[in-house]
């Protein structure tokens, strides 16, 4: 496995930057080993929704997990408010970094990621292939 440590600066958007990060690194298994910051902006999808809710107030990351690749990143994220609160859902375009985020990836090279149309779920879901 390798690892690699990013840091996002202020008005970058999360997920579009990890999604670039992917392709420029050529990422074909990755996956988030850490993250913390905070957003100024959070569009969130939460569970058994189809739309995206957009939060404009500053929040900290509290933590950010899920699967990287050139093929897609599938990530949630758990963040809080000023007052403590957390909630937390599918990491959408549109998270805009406030001060910064710090972020390692864990790259295995024996494995790549695609994303394949899963009829009982009616979702791209993760497929891992050995490359062993």
């Amino acid at each position: 496995m390798k690892a690699f440590p990013i840091r996002l600066k202020s008005n970058a958007d999360l997920r579009k930057s990890l999604k670039n990060f992917a392709l420029e690194q050529n990422i074909q298994a990755g996956f988030i080993l850490s993250a913390i910051g905070s957003l100024k902006q959070a569009t969130i999808r939460f569970a058994d929704r189809d739309d995206n809710t957009v939060l404009t107030e500053k929040f900290e990351i509290l933590s950010l997990n899920g699967t990287i690749a050139t093929t897609g990143v599938h990530l949630h994220i758990a963040i809080a408010d000023r007052h403590g609160k957390v909630i937390g859902g599918h990491l959408s375009d549109g998270c805009i970094i406030y001060t910064t985020a710090e972020i390692a990836i864990g790259i295995a090279d024996d494995f790549a990621f695609f994303r394949t149309f899963d009829e009982q779920t009616g979702f791209n879901e993760l497929e891992v292939v050995s490359l062993i």
